[in-house]
């Protein structure tokens, strides 16, 4: 018998990984294959010098239109774009206190580096798995250079307030005077359940971050929409943080691809994701939330996380399909989970397929 450790699963999970043929969430691309398909989406000759010209350029003026914003920059990623965005906050407010959820990205994943590098100091509206009420920003005294919302919020499962929620919200910060920013990583998966346009969700913001990609699928990069001044401001540190490499087109490229081909299926994904946790429910498994907020949730299942980390693994051995990431241990001890991730991929699986191929995790 195999034997199944942690290190051993690891390494049968990257080479069954890398003989699949199929992928639930996303297709994996030969480097190759990728960069021929940047070269035809190429709409300019001349590349960007230090991100100013070219796609870059053209991409900017796309993003600020989408999100009715007077101007946004093309930055290399999400992290330095809102780091550099709560810094301009807190410079101009004289203070360097910030709202945050404690689960947002900037305090799970960013190695507290709005403390070491900005040296700013952290309120936490909360670290409950829902998005933020008004009266917890209520509850904390005193002045704040910013407050900032996750949409959706990834580390609670991909949770979206409600429109009026979130409405409410973006006027208890305006009464007092504070700006709302919003992490938008996701926010092109979000208005399908808003049931808004991004121009009338950044409205909300007063400076919005997109993420090119997570949900649109491009190499890499992302934007800060908002005021130009703001905006302007933003470009200083982005320069001073080391994000103006020579060219930034390849990324500017794939981002204005994403962006052409992919946002317009954005309702199709988030149904097949709300179909999608139909089957697997009735295939025994538990889905949060229930229905999904956006393209994205958290697939429950009643085994320990090595032991249908196996099955997955088993499976992707003998189908060469790749359905799931790896189960993590879930709160409730015997349980775990994964998240799942709807994609354009996703789209060419028939739902009942499936919820079969999950099943069959719960069946070994």
């Amino acid at each position: 018998m195999a034997t199944t450790t942690s290190e051993d699963l690891k390494a049968r999970r990257k080479a069954a990984g890398a003989a699949c043929n199929r992928w639930l969430s996303r297709q994996k691309v030969p480097a190759p294959d990728l960069l021929r398909a940047l070269a035809d989406a190429a709409t300019e000759d001349e590349q960007d010098a230090y991100g100013s010209g070219g796609e870059v350029e053209l991409l900017e003026k796309e993003v600020a239109e989408l999100l009715g914003k007077p101007a946004a920059v093309f930055v290399p990623t999400g992290i330095l774009a809102q780091q550099s965005a709560l810094r301009v906050y807190a410079d101009r407010a004289g203070t360097q206190r910030v709202a945050l959820h404690g689960l947002s990205h900037f305090l799970q994943h960013e190695l507290n580096a709005l403390e070491e590098v900005h040296h700013l100091r952290i309120e936490r509206l909360t670290s409950e798995p829902r998005q933020p009420r008004p009266d917890e920003l209520a509850a904390i005294p005193g002045h704040l250079a910013a407050v900032a919302l996750e949409l959706p919020l990834r580390d609670a499962g991909f949770v979206l307030p409600t429109w009026d929620e979130l409405v409410l919200f973006s006027e208890a910060c305006a009464e007092r005077g504070v700006p709302l920013h919003l992490d938008g990583a996701r926010l092109w998966e979000s208005t399908p359940y808003l049931g808004h346009s991004l121009a009338e969700v950044a409205a909300l913001a007063t400076t919005v971050y997109v993420s090119f990609y997570k949900g649109l699928g491009g190499l890499s990069g992302a934007a800060l929409a908002g005021p130009e001044d703001i905006v302007a401001e933003v470009r200083r540190w982005q320069r001073r943080l080391g994000g103006t490499p020579y060219t930034l087109f390849p990324y500017a490229v794939s981002a204005r691809a994403g962006l052409r081909d992919v946002l317009p299926l954005m309702g199709d994904l988030h149904q097949r994701a709300i179909e999608l946790a139909d089957a697997l429910r009735t295939a025994g498994f538990r889905v949060f939330p229930e229905p999904p907020h956006s393209n994205s949730f958290r697939v429950y299942a009643p085994r320990p996380a090595e032991q249908i980390e196996l099955a997955a693994v088993r499976r992707m051995e003998a189908t060469r399909e790749s359905i799931s990431y790896i189960w993590q241990p879930a709160d409730v001890p015997g349980w775990s989970w994964v998240e799942l991730v709807v994609t354009p991929d996703t789209l060419r699986w028939d739902v009942d397929e499936v919820g079969k191929a999950f099943g069959e995790l719960l069946e070994e």
